[in-house]
């Protein structure tokens, strides 16, 4: 089995702060080696399940939250920024099954652990062919364009709730329950790690069972802003349009220029609101 894996960091085992996610923030480093934690539970369940590799693909911010010297040895790592398919980089057809791990719930999702789509502040909500999306759907969808199941999506309760409306009999771990958007109980990480470790072997003991997610093309991706000031860069790109002032769409046959896209919106995104100030 070729087994992929795609981690973000919200819904990490441990983590509710945003300082925790960000170069420079308090306790981010300790955030990194909780991140590096649960990616090696799955890399770990999937060669008890017989992987024959894991290919891991840092999809938090930076992109460089990972730590290599703490990643089981077995596993390789795409890190860095400039990956054109950022949360999904590397994924590609004939690989076997997709995990993702540290994922969270989608903006506006009551009792989910920071909860948002994509970009924490700018991004109201995203629409895939009119029916509202989180990160979960975005990747199970470029998953499922290339034939590729999810198999686990391990995260904060709300994400799995999300990933079984979504996908049905997935394998779901859930390492924190929700109290608000900034708090939740927590399990203690040798806890969640030997979950995700047994969650992510169950899965692929029964991967037979799984089908890839398929949105039909054509794909439109609508993304309702913040900010007319954004929307209005962002409809610059050729093949974006403004649907009203905060909101824009983009149509094509190829999921890849979905993904690819997300990366010059955070781009153009974040100038904006950076430029705009308190106003964004």
């Amino acid at each position: 089995m070729k087994i992929y894996l795609s981690v973000d960091m919200e819904g990490v085992t441990g983590l509710t702060d945003p300082e925790e996610m960000h170069h420079g923030g308090r306790g981010y480093e300790r955030g990194c080696e909780l991140m590096t934690g649960d990616a090696n539970a799955v890399v770990q369940g999937a060669f008890d399940a017989g992987a024959a590799s894991v290919l891991v693909n840092d999809a938090h911010g930076s992109t460089k939250n990972l730590r290599i010297d703490l990643l089981d040895e077995r596993a390789t790592l795409i890190r860095g920024p400039g990956k054109p398919h950022r949360m999904g980089q590397g994924l590609v057809a004939g690989m076997d099954a997709a995990c993702l791990a540290g994922y969270h719930a989608r903006a506006g999702v009551a009792h989910g652990v920071l909860n948002h789509t994509w970009m924490g502040r700018e991004i109201q909500n995203v629409y895939l062919n009119g029916e509202i999306c989180g990160e979960t759907r975005l990747v199970a969808g470029f998953a499922g364009s290339m034939g590729v199941p999810v198999a686990l999506v391990a995260g904060d309760e709300a994400v799995c709730e999300e990933a079984r409306e979504l996908l049905g009999d997935v394998e779901t771990v859930a390492v924190k329950k929700g109290v608000d958007r900034f708090s939740a109980e927590l399990l203690p990480p040798a806890v969640a790690w030997r979950r995700i470790r047994e969650g992510t072997a169950r899965a692929l003991g029964r991967l037979a069972g799984f089908r890839p997610y398929v949105v039909e093309p054509p794909y439109v991706l609508g993304v309702e802003w913040n900010s007319t000031a954004i929307a209005a860069a962002c409809a610059i790109i050729p093949g974006v349009r403004l649907v009203d002032p905060r909101h824009t769409e983009f149509a094509t046959d190829d999921y890849h220029e979905i993904m690819a896209l997300f990366g010059l919106f955070s781009m153009i995104g974040g100038q904006v609101a950076c430029g705009s100030g308190r106003y964004g």
